[in-house]
């Protein structure tokens, strides 16, 4: 089959592997009909995700149709229509008990990195990195998907592909990132990042009961997107004093909610994004921190900031004095979108959410590094490069 494979920090490849096979009786094997790129993927590309391999087929973000059926899968059958969550849940510790499927204790095949690096292992991921237990990802012909009795949605009549494809990853993730902020009626959030996550972060946000919603980037093609699409306030913060601007919008009293979709790769105008920039690219630590602590100082006392951008390790000049002395709830995680899949789809069925807006470039496969580099660069307006094999 044909794959988009990494060979090293921003090189990418479209060559032919093998196809996958059923290793576990609880497998299936997709043919893939759509794979979107994400921005978590970017950090994969441009080596801040260290446990990657040359030739390692990423992608996460996808949907297809079932075309084998391990023997232990009851509930799904060859020509099924279906939608995979990313991040991978077994069905069966503690932690998937609870819904917590981001926090699963036996998806990771792989947990000494995790384990050494945060102090207990995590879940899986497919195609993030050996790290997150070295699964193939979805930029393929074929993929193979683990666990598929807890992982696969069938994806409802009358949602189309378009729709589908994103309650894979960006629709939960925003929902996540929604739910993590408690947000009540009435709230003013405000969201840094108006990518794909973002932008669903955003209408979760007014499915939920927000007021307002104020949401910060620096793209026109993005923050129109937000406003038009998802209903938000905008701010562009090359040409707007963000801290300032939300205190305005509030009447000092800053966002009920902040919502962090960027993470570990921030940009910013600041002094601090310099310093982070340069520790980062002398390996002293690993994370750009803008977005991070001006969400955390702008949030009004007693608010909660939701992190679902991906940080990886280190973060100097962390805030916590403002969380402390601002009685800040903070809250963070992967998604763990088997507890939102099916409330997506509903959503979508009543016209309440339509996120088939963020596929901007449908295109082949073999035209997935072009893709890439589209989405990394923010040229031609793209939002979402979207392969189909």
């Amino acid at each position: 089959m044909r794959a988009l494979t990494w060979q090293a920090p921003n090189v990418l490849q479209v060559e032919t592997v093998p196809d996958p096979e059923i290793v576990n009786p609880r497998d299936v094997i997709l043919r893939v009909t759509m794979s979107s790129v994400c921005g978590s993927d970017l950090h994969l590309l441009g080596g801040y995700v260290p446990a990657m391999k040359p030739g390692d087929i990423i992608g996460h973000e996808f949907m297809g149709e079932i075309v084998e059926v391990g023997s232990g899968i009851t509930n799904f059958k060859k020509g099924d229509r279906v939608v995979t969550i990313s991040i991978i849940g077994c069905g069966n510790c503690e932690h998937c008990q609870r819904s917590d499927f981001s926090c699963c204790d036996n998806s990771n095949p792989n947990p000494e990195a995790t384990d050494l690096a945060y102090g207990q292992p995590c879940c899986g991921i497919i195609g993030y990195s050996h790290a997150f237990g070295g699964y193939a990802g979805s930029h393929a012909t074929y993929i193979r998907v683990p666990f598929a009795d807890v992982n696969l949605f069938k994806v409802p009549d009358g949602v189309t592909n378009e729709q589908a494809v994103f309650v894979s990853d960006a629709a939960p993730t925003g929902y996540f990132a929604a739910d993590n902020a408690d947000i009540q009626r009435g709230d003013t959030v405000a969201v840094w990042g108006c990518g794909g996550v973002g932008q669903m972060a955003i209408r979760i946000a007014y499915l939920m009961g927000a007021e307002r919603v104020i949401a910060i980037d620096r793209f026109a093609s993005r923050l129109e997107l937000a406003e038009k699409k998802a209903g938000a306030i905008t701010i562009n913060y090359e040409t707007t004093n963000v801290h300032e601007a939300l205190l305005e919008l509030t009447g000092g009293r800053g966002p009920d909610r902040c919502i962090d979709c960027v993470g570990m790769e921030a940009h910013g105008t600041e002094l601090d994004y310099v310093y982070d920039k340069t520790k980062q690219m002398m390996h002293l630590h690993t994370e750009r921190g803008t977005v991070l602590r001006q969400a955390i100082r702008a949030c009004r006392k007693g608010g909660t900031v939701s992190v679902v951008g991906v940080y990886g390790g280190l973060l100097d000049k962390f805030p916590m004095g403002a969380i402390v002395n601002k009685a800040l709830t903070v809250r963070s995680g992967q998604q763990p979108g088997q507890r939102y899949a099916n409330k997506l789809f509903e959503h979508i069925q009543k016209g309440e959410l339509d996120p088939s807006y963020l596929l901007t470039h449908p295109m082949s496969l073999e035209d997935s590094p072009r893709g890439y580099a589209m989405f990394k660069e923010k040229t031609e307006d793209c939002m979402r490069a979207v392969f189909m094999p």
